[in-house]
C-alpha cells in the first residue's frame, strides 16, 4: 500500500487496523497512534520511518487516502460525504491531499477514469522514488541524521554525545510521603553538581520530569532522551540518616556501570551530595576542571534546618502557578531566617518573584526581584542562581543588554543550564538580533531540553530552531525542523507562517509564497503579522493596488487597536499610498519610518537608511549607508532573499557602485556562516 513492497509488516497492519478504527475522527493523530499502539511517540516515529519511508502523519494521512478511494469507487457518497467519512474535516484539504496522491481529483476516481494500477501506486510515491534513486546514500545520510552541514560527516543536533547523562527522579522508599520533598532534594543536588561539569552534556529537569512513574525501559528512555548514560536513584530519610541508592546504567546495553549504598548522617548530606557527583564523572571519565570542582564541592548553607525549609520550597517553586510561588516564597524565606547569608534562597526568592509578575502589564514586584539578587549576588557572586536573579531584574526593565552578560557568566559556572540558554536564545532572537548567537543557543537547547510530555512544547521547540536556522542560510535544516515542529503539531500557530518563507527559499517562486501566506491568513484573518507580509509580497511584485488593499486592512487594525508595530516596514506603507496618489498619508508613514531609523540601535541601521535615503531619490547617500552596511555580520538570511526585490531599490541598480555592494553582503554572509558551522561543529552543537 504505502511502498513498493507488497509485503508490510505486522507492525504496519496493526498500525493501519488502528487508524481505520479511528477512521472519521480528525483529531486521531501521531500522539494517539503512539498510545494506542503502547509505544512512546520517538519510537513509534522511528518504526514508521523504517518500514514506510514516510513520516507518522504521512503515513496515518494515506490511510485515509486509500479508505477514501475504496468509498469513491463504491459510489454511494458525494466527495464531501467521503471527506468526513475518513477523518478530514476540510473538503478543500480533501481534495487537495488526494489529487497530491494520486494525480487526479475525488471526483474524477469516483467516476472509475483513474485505473488500479495508477491507483496502487500514489504519485507522491513514484516522485519520491525517483528521489530515492537518484540520491542513493545521501537518502541513508538525511535519515540517519537531523543536520546535514558538512557533505563527508553527517551532524546533528540530535547525535548522540559520548559523555550525555539523564539524572531520572530519585524514588521515594519512605512509607512516609512527607519525605519526598528530600528525596527529590537529593536528585536535584546530583542534578545540579553534573550540570556545572563541562565536559559533560546533562539533560535538563523539565525532561526528565515524565519519566517520574515511568514503566518505560531503560533503553528507550535513554533513546528518547538521546543520552548514552542514566542516573537512577532511591531513598529516605530515618530520623538523622540519609539512605542512599544510586546507580549509573550505561543505556545501549542497559548495564550498570557504577553502583552505591549510601547511609550517611544528615550533616553529612553535602559531602555526600558532591561525593556522589565526582564517582559518576569519574565513571564517565569526564574531565572535570580545578573551577568546576569548587563549585561542586561548594557548601550551600551552614545550616541544616535551612537547607531543609529550602528542599520544601523547591517542589512548588517548580510548579510556577502562582499559588505554589507564594509558598515557595514563605519557605525560602523560613530558610533565609535560619541562614541570613543563604544566596541559594534569595535567589530563588528573587525567581519567584519574577515569575509572579512574568505576566501582569503592570509589574508589581520589580523591587522586591532587585533586592534579592543583589543579596544573592552579596553572599555568592559565583552561583549561576545568582547571576540569573539578577539579569531576570533587567529582562523585568528591559535593560537587556544588562542581562546578557550576566546570563552567560552564569552559563560558565553552570553550562547545561537548559533555562539560561533559553532566555539567551529568546533575547538574540527578539530584542538584540545576532543570528550566529540565536542559532548558538537554540540549537543547544534542543540538546539539554530534549524531551516534554508535552507535544506543543517540543512543536515550539522545534519551530524557534527552524526560524533559527533558516535565519543563517541553513535552509534545508530548516525545513527538516518545521516539518517536525508540524508533525508534533499540525496546528502549531506559526509553523505554517515560517515554512512559507522556507520554502520559498528552496524554490525561489513568489507567486507560491503569496498563496501559502494567503491561505494561512485566510484562517485567521486577524493575524496581522501575516497580513503585513501578504501586502509585502504584493509590494515586491509591484502591484500596489493588490498591496493597497492589504496594507490598509493592516493600518486599519494598527490604529484601531493603538500597536506599536511593525514600524520599519512604513516605508513600503508610504510608497504605496504614493502610488495611489495618497500624497499626505504617504508622507506621514515615511515621517514615522525616519523616527525609526533615528531609534534604530541595531545592525540594520544603516540599511534602513539607505531605504530612507532611496524613497527621497538621494541616491549617492542610499549608497553610503549601503557601504557602511556591507561591514555589518550576522544579518538574517531574509536580507539576501529580499533587498533586490524591493522596488526602492530598483533606481540603485543602475548606480556604478550597487553590485559590487550587494556581492560583498552576500559573500561576508556564506562566508560567516562557513565559520558559524566550523565554530557549532568545535562546540559539538552540530
Amino acid at each position: 500500500m504505502l511502498n513498493s513492497s507488497n509485503i508490510r509488516s505486522d507492525f504496519i497492519k496493526k498500525a493501519e487496523a488502528i487508524i481505520l478504527e479511528n477512521i472519521q475522527d480528525e483529531q486521531f493523530g501521531v500522539s494517539e497512534l503512539a498510545e494506542a499502539m503502547n509505544m512512546s511517540r520517538s519510537n513509534l516515529l522511528r518504526k514508521i520511518k523504517k518500514d514506510t519511508q514516510l513520516s507518522a502523519s504521512q503515513f496515518i494521512r494515506q490511510v485515509r487516502l486509500k479508505k477514501s478511494m475504496e468509498l469513491l469507487k463504491q459510489n454511494t457518497l458525494t466527495v464531501s460525504e467521503v471527506s468526513y467519512q475518513v477523518g478530514f474535516g476540510n473538503t478543500s484539504y480533501f481534495i487537495k491531499c488526494f489529487r497530491e496522491h494520486y494525480g487526479t481529483s475525488p471526483g474524477e476516481a469516483g467516476k472509475g477514469t483513474l485505473n488500479d494500477e495508477n491507483a496502487a501506486v500514489p504519485v507522491t510515491f513514484l516522485k519520491r522514488y525517483r528521489w530515492y534513486t537518484l540520491t542513493g546514500v545521501a537518502l541513508l545520510v538525511l535519515l540517519g541524521s537531523v543536520l546535514l552541514f558538512n557533505k563527508k560527516r553527517p551532524v546533528s543536533a540530535e547525535n548522540k554525545i559520548e559523555k550525555s547523562i539523564a539524572v531520572l527522579p530519585f524514588k521515594n522508599e519512605s512509607s512516609d510521603t512527607l519525605n519526598l520533598y528530600f528525596v527529590n532534594g537529593l536528585m536535584e543536588s546530583t542534578l545540579n553538581n553534573l550540570q556545572k561539569i563541562g565536559d559533560l552534556r546533562v539533560i535538563s529537569r523539565t525532561s526528565v520530569e515524565q519519566y517520574r512513574n515511568t514503566n518505560k525501559a531503560i533503553p528507550e528512555i535513554a533513546e528518547e532522551l538521546n543520552v548514552n548514560y542514566l542516573v537512577e536513584g532511591s531513598g529516605q530519610r530515618v530520623g538523622d540518616k540519609v539512605l542512599l541508592n544510586i546507580q549509573l546504567i550505561e543505556a545501549s546495553g542497559d548495564r550498570p556501570v557504577w553502583g552505591e549504598q549510601y547511609s550517611r548522617e544528615v550533616g553529612d548530606v553535602f559531602a555526600l551530595q558532591n561525593e556522589v557527583a565526582r564517582k559518576i564523572a569519574d565513571a564517565i571519565e569526564a574531565i572535570v576542571t580545578p573551577d568546576e570542582i569548587k563549585q561542586i564541592e561548594k557548601i550551600p548553607t551552614e545550616s541544616l534546618e535551612a537547607y531543609d525549609y529550602y528542599l520544601q520550597a523547591l517542589d512548588p517553586f517548580y510548579s510556577r502557578s502562582r499559588e505554589d510561588l507564594e509558598r515557595a516564597i514563605h519557605l525560602f524565606e523560613k530558610a533565609i531566617e535560619n541562614d541570613g547569608q543563604f544566596a541559594l534562597a534569595y535567589a530563588n526568592i528573587a525567581m519567584s518573584y519574577f515569575f509572579l509578575d512574568m505576566y501582569q502589564k503592570q509589574k508589581h514586584y520589580t523591587e522586591q526581584i532587585n533586592n534579592f539578587a543583589d543579596k544573592a549576588l552579596l553572599y555568592d557572586s559565583r552561583s549561576a542562581e545568582s547571576l540569573i536573579a539578577k539579569a531576570l531584574y533587567y529582562l523585568q526593565i528591559e535593560e537587556y543588554q544588562l542581562a546578557l552578560p550576566h546570563l552567560e557568566k552564569a552559563l560558565e559556572y553552570n553550562p547545561n543550564s537548559a533555562a539560561v540558554v533559553q532566555m539567551l536564545a529568546d533575547i538574540y532572537a527578539r530584542v538584540i538580533p545576532n543570528t550566529e548567537k540565536y542559532l548558538e543557543y537554540a540549537l543547544k537547547g534542543i540538546q539539554l531540553d530534549v524531551a516534554t510530555n508535552d507535544s506543543v512544547t517540543q512543536s515550539y521547540n522545534y519551530l524557534h530552531l527552524s526560524n533559527a536556522l533558516i535565519q543563517t542560510g541553513f535552509v534545508d535544516e530548516a525545513a527538516y525542523y518545521i516539518n517536525k515542529s508540524l508533525d508534533y503539531n499540525s496546528e502549531n500557530y506559526y509553523a505554517p507562517f515560517l515554512k512559507a518563507f522556507i520554502l520559498y527559499a528552496k524554490d525561489g517562486n513568489t507567486e507560491k509564497m503569496k498563496n501559502r501566506l494567503i491561505k494561512e491568513w485566510k484562517k485567521d484573518t486577524t493575524r496581522l503579522d501575516i497580513l503585513q507580509e501578504v501586502a509585502k509580497v504584493w509590494y515586491f511584485q509591484e502591484d500596489y493596488d493588490s498591496a493597497y488593499y492589504y496594507y490598509e486592512k493592516f493600518v486599519r487594525a494598527r490604529e484601531i487597536n493603538g500597536l506599536d508595530i511593525y514600524p520599519h516596514e512604513d516605508v513600503k506603507i508610504a510608497l504605496v499610498y504614493k502610488k495611489k496618489g495618497f500624497e499626505e498619508q504617504a508622507t506621514n508613514f515615511f515621517n514615522a519610518y525616519a523616527e525609526f531609523c533615528e531609534k534604530d540601535q541595531s545592525i540594520y541601521k544603516s540599511a534602513s537608511i539607505a531605504v530612507k535615503f532611496a524613497y527621497k531619490g538621494k541616491n549617492e547617500e542610499a549608497i553610503e549607508q549601503l557601504k557602511i552596511f556591507a561591514t555589518q555580520d550576522n544579518y538574517q538570511y531574509w536580507i539576501l532573499l529580499f533587498m533586490e526585490l524591493d522596488p526602492l531599490m530598483k533606481p540603485l541598480k543602475s548606480h556604478p557602485e550597487f553590485d559590487g555592494i550587494i556581492r560583498k553582503i552576500k559573500e561576508r554572509f556564506w562566508k560567516k556562516q562557513y565559520n558559524l558551522k566550523n565554530m557549532l561543529e568545535n562546540k559539538g552543537l552540530i
